[in-house]
């Protein structure tokens, strides 16, 4: 056991003597199944966003404010607005450290709605928001998950401040009907890449 931790801790240090000057003192083999290092990003001041658009699914929308709904989750757009999208306006703006957050719904009962092919996105897509600034972020898709309404792995979604990402939510899955509506939420987990 004693050999086994002096390993681990030698292996630790070695992959911070690298990361530190760059020097790769580790064979390949070491680190062929660690993640590679984050693309660089830039980083930009808070500005509302006021559009969508993501060319992958032929979607462009007008994004607006949304704030809590009384159950203490993030409020949805109302019905009437279904083709637009709305940013959560208590967390970072887009391009600001940390996950931005965009919902909107995937249908109504008049028909398709903003986010109806969310769940089409694949890693290396790109998410442009316009910002109120002028400015547009623009993300790439890291991946898509969807997940049980009753188990949404808050930390995971909310939690990550370590570079400006963004999250878009919907629903899906299977339709239980009443409040809930849809059983799942679809998430888009994205990283700021770009900024013109």
């Amino acid at each position: 056991m004693l050999v086994i931790g002096a390993l681990m801790l030698l292996i630790v240090t070695m992959l911070g003597v690298e990361r530190a000057t760059g020097v790769n003192l580790l064979p390949d083999r070491f680190i062929a199944g660690l993640s590679p290092p984050p693309k660089k990003f830039p980083l930009l001041p808070a500005s509302q966003p006021v559009g969508i658009e993501i060319s992958k699914i032929d979607l462009a929308a007008t994004v607006h404010s949304v704030g809590i709904a009384p159950d203490g989750s993030i409020a949805a757009p109302p019905a009437e607005r279904a083709q637009e999208a709305g940013w959560y306006d208590q967390g970072p703006t887009p391009g600001q450290y940390g996950p931005a957050v965009i919902v909107g719904h995937v249908d109504t009962s008049t028909g398709p709605a903003v986010f109806q092919h969310l769940r089409e996105l694949r890693s290396g897509d790109r998410v442009e928001i316009a910002r109120s600034d002028g400015s547009v972020a623009v993300f790439e898709v890291d991946r898509v998950g969807r997940y049980d309404k009753e188990k949404l792995p808050a930390d995971e979604v909310f939690g990550d401040f370590s570079r400006p990402q963004l999250r878009l939510i919907t629903c899906g899955g299977r339709w239980v009907g009443g409040e809930t509506g849809y059983a799942d939420n679809v998430i888009v987990f994205a990283s700021l890449v770009e900024a013109r």
